[in-house]
C-alpha cells in the first residue's frame, strides 16, 4: 500500500511540475503545428513534450488511485466492514 501511495504522489508531483513549466515557458503556444498564426518550432515541440508528460503522469496517478482504492475496499470486504 505504501508503495502505491508513493507512485501516486510522485505522478502528481511530476504532473504539477510539467503543468507549471508549460504555463511558465510556453503559455500561448498550441501543442500542434497548425495554428492561426506562425509559432516558433522549438516552442511547439516543447509544448508537445510537456503536454505528453502531463497526460502520461495524469493517467498513472489515476490508475494508481483506482488500484489503491480497490485494495482498500477489498481489505474492508474481507473484514466484513462494508
Amino acid at each position: 500500500m505504501n508503495a502505491g501511495w508513493k507512485v501516486f504522489w510522485l505522478a502528481v508531483a511530476v504532473f504539477g511540475a510539467a503543468l507549471g513549466a508549460e504555463r511558465l515557458l510556453v503559455p500561448d503556444i498550441v501543442p500542434i503545428a497548425f495554428a492561426e498564426e506562425p509559432q516558433p518550432e522549438w516552442a511547439v515541440q516543447l509544448a508537445f513534450l510537456l503536454r505528453t508528460v502531463e497526460l502520461m503522469t495524469a493517467i498513472v496517478a489515476i490508475i494508481a488511485l483506482v488500484l489503491l482504492l480497490g485494495a482498500w475496499a477489498s481489505g474492508r470486504l474481507r473484514r466484513g466492514a462494508l
